[in-house]
């Protein structure tokens, strides 16, 4: 229930909110309480080495925390520029996953752990007593399987596969120092539970949730201190960097500037199609002066928008400059300002700003792809609707009313 409650916290929500405090708990404490009223059984790991950690101990650790967030950062860019590379012509888009498909069968046939997703594959991380070359094939196979799986296109994402590589590399990393003369005294399985905790941290984040979730696996408080100090240490190394987690990054790549799991919510909420408003006034752009003040009277509206012949955006008309005098000859589409600046429905607020800035314009049309006019969306209410979602976060991170 721990590491769910902070998994809550740190990855879904992306804050320690007060007002979240009693649901998350509730959830995962009712989530605990029924999977074991059901028979569920959690895994438990017994270890019985971490009694008398040194300070020397914990530099062991620290290191393996390093060497998580390097591996960490590596991943993530390979699946990035797998992305970018497949992506490119002329591989047609129905035959990226076709590809992707017959390189993970020929990962599996040469290690069938590669394609795990369950505990059988953890098990086998955590207790079986494997050579380094072994390690080694295993770390390089799931790192190769879960780059073709997202750069090719498949759904998913690199939760498990980072507890599995990190367990892993925890294991390498504590086998390889006796092997090459330094004995550490750490049992290779504390290695592969705190490098498990360690590398989550680096691709997915959470210093807590990996943290508690080696506590409530092990019950020894001992170990969870040293997964804290490596997962802290990867979290700062990605941080600094890198600067993202991998789902950040992921939305990096796509264009989205953000910084955690919070910031998502605000980009999805302050769009122009959320913030704009579709009663927008349109005219013909063909329309006479004439009849353009009868339809519009002076005080009725601000700006008129102008539409083609085929009922597309062609800018917007200023009643002022319509209702002058002596009055302007010519059709009414003639007075159109702002022909090549409007808004797309997806854009966040930030870009939203922009374009009103390029404009030189307070008030801006909504368009779809084709052209045609959803919406008008002001400078005024798009800065209002952001000061309001300021002020929602501050009420949530504090729990005011």
């Amino acid at each position: 229930p721990l590491a769910g409650a902070f998994y809550a916290f740190e990855i879904i929500i992306g804050a320690y909110t007060v007002a979240n405090i009693a649901p998350v708990v509730a959830a995962a404490i009712a989530g605990a309480l029924v999977g074991r009223a059901m028979g569920a059984q959690p895994l438990v790991v017994q270890v019985f080495v971490t009694d008398s950690l040194t300070p020397s101990h914990y530099l062991v650790f620290a290191a393996l925390g390093l060497a998580c967030a390097g591996f960490g950062i590596a991943v993530m860019r390979l699946v990035g520029l797998t992305e970018r590379a497949v992506s490119r012509p002329p591989l047609p888009n129905w035959a990226r996953p076709a590809l992707g498909g017959v390189l993970l069968a020929a990962l599996a046939w040469q290690a069938p752990s590669s394609l795990s997703a369950g505990h059988g594959a953890m098990r086998l991380a955590l207790f079986a007593d494997l050579a380094l070359s072994a390690l080694v094939v295993l770390i390089a196979a799931k790192a190769a399987a879960s780059v073709v799986a997202l750069g090719f296109g498949f759904r998913g994402g690199l939760f498990f596969a980072s507890l599995y590589m990190g367990a892993l590399i925890g294991r390498l990393f504590v086998v390889a120092l006796a092997a090459a003369g330094l004995h550490t005294g750490i049992d290779p399985l504390a290695g592969a539970l705190v490098g498990m905790g360690a590398l989550a941290v680096a691709i997915i984040g959470g210093p807590f949730t990996m943290t508690f979730l080696v506590l409530e696996t092990t019950g020894d408080f001992a170990l969870a201190a040293a997964t804290l100090t490596a997962a802290i240490l990867a979290a700062l190394v990605v941080r600094e960097t890198f600067g993202y987690s991998f789902s950040t990054w992921r939305l990096h790549l796509r264009g989205e500037t953000i910084r955690s799991a919070h910031d998502v919510g605000w980009l999805r909420t302050l769009t122009a199609g959320r913030m704009m408003r579709a009663d927008a006034a349109t005219v013909a752009a063909d329309a006479s002066i004439e009849a353009f003040r009868r339809l519009f009277p002076l005080g009725s509206t601000r700006r008129v928008i102008a539409l083609d012949g085929a009922g597309r955006y062609a800018g917007v008309i200023r009643l002022a400059v319509a209702w002058a005098e002596p009055p302007p000859e010519g059709p009414v589409g003639d007075l159109a300002i702002n022909r090549d600046a409007w808004l797309r429905p997806e854009m966040t607020v930030k870009e939203i700003m922009g374009v009103f800035d390029r404009a030189q314009s307070d008030e801006l049309a909504v368009c779809d792809e084709a052209g045609e006019v959803l919406g008008v969306l002001t400078e005024a209410h798009a800065t209002r609707r952001y000061a309001e979602e300021l002020e929602k976060a501050r009420r949530d991170l504090t729990g005011g009313a």
